[in-house]
């Protein structure tokens, strides 16, 4: 890591579009202030954000920044740390994004267990289109493309990262900044895949789900002093019988090999500190494969 990082390395000078109030500022927030307190340098940092209105959030973080297509930044993510496994790599996206036509990407990712934090900003509806539901909206949920309440039972990330094998799963929400920065430090340091869904309240279009009722609903697994965070069977039934409505460090698995650990010959220097020169007895090896 680099010397001492401060918020004025870490922040950009572009205008936020976010609505006021929206949950994502409180996540945006709370990602600087661990890259901070982590030291990690801007040139040390990928931000690799999706479609939605969380999206944005890679303007407004001095890193490597890319702005993919819809529901792309899991595998781009995946593919810029392989190329470069120096780099902090961090996925950023909204519930539509990753749940919807990014969630064959998500299952496998979490499988793969590939070096990556993977953040979420849930706020169960479609907030840059203007307030369809979205994979995680809540059943009987009254929105524009269910005006009379939504018939679909939710996806439930938490459990389908843990079905899917993540190494590393928690949830946050960003109007307690104080926990949210421990998570997002805990899940870029951990070695492996590592998932944050971040309960982000849209102030504009969700009328239910909102910082008032989540509040009242939901529970802390710090403050469970019998919890433990090393137990897959346990985090899944903890997850099952709150609803999600949780937050804290989920499931964690510390012995895990990364994706990239495993792979036969490959380097850990980036590809393009790495020679591409091939010498006459490799050249001959290859060709007795081919012949």
């Amino acid at each position: 890591m680099a010397g001492t990082i401060t918020l004025a390395d870490v922040k950009t000078d572009e205008k936020s579009w976010w609505c006021p109030g929206c949950g994502d500022f409180g996540v945006l927030a709370a990602l600087q202030k661990a890259v901070v307190d982590l030291a990690i340098a801007p040139s040390e940092l990928v931000m690799v954000a999706g479609i939605g209105c969380s999206g944005k959030i890679g303007n407004y973080i001095n890193s490597y920044n890319i702005h993919v297509v819809h529901g792309r930044t899991l595998p781009t993510a995946m593919g810029v740390k392989l190329a470069n496994r120096s780099l902090k790599v961090l996925a950023v996206g909204g519930d539509g994004d990753g749940f919807a036509i990014g969630m064959g990407h998500f299952i496998h990712a979490c499988r793969r267990n590939v070096d990556v934090t993977y953040i979420t900003m849930d706020n169960h509806i479609y907030g840059l289109t203007k307030g369809q539901n979205s994979p995680t909206s809540d059943r009987g949920a009254k929105v524009k493309t269910a005006p009379e309440g939504s018939i679909e039972a939710p996806v439930r990330p938490l459990q389908m990262a843990l079905a899917a094998g993540a190494t590393w799963v928690g949830q946050g929400f960003s109007s307690n900044q104080a926990e949210l920065v421990e998570l997002l430090k805990g899940a870029i340091g951990h070695r492996g895949f590592s998932f944050l869904n971040v309960i982000s309240p849209c102030v504009t279009y969700n009328k239910v789900n909102t910082y008032a009722w989540y509040k009242q609903v939901l529970t802390r697994l710090a403050e469970d002093g019998a919890y433990r965070s090393d137990d897959r069977q346990l985090a899944m039934a903890r997850a099952m019988e709150t609803d999600e409505l949780l937050t804290g460090l989920l499931f964690e698995d510390r012995a895990a090999p990364s994706y990239e650990d495993q792979l036969a010959g490959f380097e850990p220097q980036p590809l393009s500190a790495q020679s591409l020169a091939m010498s006459p007895a490799q050249w001959q090896e290859l060709l007795a494969e081919l012949a």
